[in-house]
């Protein structure tokens, strides 16, 4: 932590997420934000990159009406412009796992209290698929 109370990774985050507001006020379509994340996956490192190209898939047939976009440097799916769930790498933070999040946007309401971040550490299995493919499902109501 510095002494501004931010991390270096969470200062780097923070100027991600100004860079791509700037790039989104100027117009990239749908196809150059998925581009954009595809790229940032396949900077990963290869346990989280595996992680994120099966999220990326799972998230993608499970909700096609999500827009995959970055958010603080992050692969991210958004509907009408607001995230809905998305994936953090163990790395960005120095985290022993990666997670997928979903955000207030997300309609996984269930009483008065609710998951709202997975962890993942390995490779998923049937099960986790299953489990994530219905989490986005409902995240998009």
């Amino acid at each position: 932590m510095s002494d501004t109370g931010f991390t270096v990774e969470e200062r780097a985050a923070m100027k991600e997420r100004a860079r791509e507001t700037r790039t989104a006020r100027r117009g990239a379509g749908k196809a150059d934000a998925t581009g954009e994340v595809l790229a940032k996956i396949a900077e990963m490192e290869p346990g989280d990159r595996a992680l994120a190209e099966r999220v990326h898939a799972l998230v993608t047939a499970a909700a096609p009406e999500l827009a995959p976009k970055l958010w603080y440097g992050m692969p991210a799916y958004a509907k009408d412009g607001k995230v809905v769930c998305f994936f953090q790498c163990a790395a960005k933070f120095k985290a022993r796992y990666s997670t997928l999040g979903f955000s207030d946007q997300a309609r996984l309401d269930d009483g008065a209290m609710w998951p709202a971040a997975y962890a993942l550490t390995e490779e998923l299995t049937a099960g986790d698929e299953a489990r994530i493919a219905e989490l986005v499902k409902r995240a998009v109501g």
